[in-house]
């Protein structure tokens, strides 16, 4: 457990309350952005990790997802609260992310479906949101170029949350063959 990859999730998840602390607390909505989008860009570091220094483990094939999962339900969350964000684009995040970790979470601890791997359509969505979603709050905040960040958040959102839904529908068949095979 003690892995160098699972350290770094584990610094990525001590990260959360600094986030909500500079939204809610210091009112620093872009600093939170920032914080936020820097979470999302190293999300493939701990991967990264594990592979080149041979620490691949069971343990940190289930913390690393739910780890990204609860940064992302919880940053989303945040941002609905805040309003720094379009309510309905961050509802249909959320909603996405707690129906696809519901189905996986049933579907392995019930089941004993087997772990399988997140498609290249899966992680372009997870790609794309997130950084959509930091953008959306530079966009809020009176960062320089605020306006530009609020385009990009829509370009990068838009097809993000519509490939997010495509994938979560996706899954459903891989998940029963899954379950049936177990």
């Amino acid at each position: 457990m003690l892995t160098v990859p699972n350290l770094f999730t584990l610094a990525r998840l001590l990260c959360l309350p600094v986030f909500l602390y500079l939204l809610f607390g210091r009112d620093n909505r872009a600093g939170a952005a920032w914080l936020l989008g820097g979470l999302g860009a190293t999300d493939w570091v701990d991967g990264y990790l594990a592979r080149r220094l041979g620490q691949v483990s069971e343990f940190g094939k289930i913390f690393d997802p739910t780890v990204d999962r609860l940064l992302f339900i919880v940053g989303t969350l945040a941002i609905i609260i805040d309003g720094a964000a379009p309510i309905w684009f961050c509802v249909l995040v959320v909603a996405r992310e707690v129906l696809v970790g519901a189905m996986m979470a049933i579907a392995t601890l019930v089941f004993k479906m087997p772990r399988f791997d997140v498609t290249y359509w899966g992680k372009l969505a997870t790609f794309l949101l997130m950084f959509a979603v930091p953008g959306f709050m530079l966009g809020a905040s009176d960062f320089p170029g605020n306006t530009g960040f609020q385009i990009a958040s829509w370009i990068l959102g838009i097809p993000g949350l519509a490939l997010s839904w495509y994938t979560a529908v996706a899954y459903v068949p891989k998940v029963r063959a899954a379950v049936a095979g177990a």
